[in-house]
């Protein structure tokens, strides 16, 4: 079956970074799209950050555009989301997804991600 074991969390102070890591299993990787989610308390699940198969397409909230670098490593089955820059309102529990994408066609945001970590707490204070 498939597990995604998210890990990396922690806390910081604004201004600071840190560094997400996700460790996949039970799937064929290559094919996967991953992506991050983060939910702040009250506050509904949102996309982060995500990325195509072979990493040849990635997409950022605007947000997080030039703070925040995914990547992957289809060798070890592990996705990554280093955070720099880090502020206040960056807050949440981050949950790494994952969707089968043989063919990376449309926005990676909008698809159906279908498995997800256990999620990793994320707390940046001012």
């Amino acid at each position: 079956q498939v597990q995604l074991v998210d890990s990396g969390g922690g806390v910081v102070q604004a201004g600071g970074s840190l560094g997400l890591s996700c460790a996949a299993s039970g799937l064929d990787f290559t094919n996967y799209a991953m992506a991050w989610f983060r939910q702040a308390p009250g506050k509904e699940r949102e996309f982060v950050a995500a990325i195509s198969r072979t990493g040849s397409r990635i997409d950022y909230t605007e947000s997080v555009k030039g703070r925040f670098t995914i990547s992957r490593d289809n060798a070890k089955n592990m996705v990554y989301l280093q955070m720099n820059s880090l502020k206040p309102e960056d807050t949440a529990v981050y949950y790494c997804a994952a969707v089968f994408l043989p063919l990376t066609l449309g926005d990676l945001r909008s698809k159906q991600y279908n498995h997800w970590g256990q999620g990793t707490q994320v707390t940046v204070s001012s």
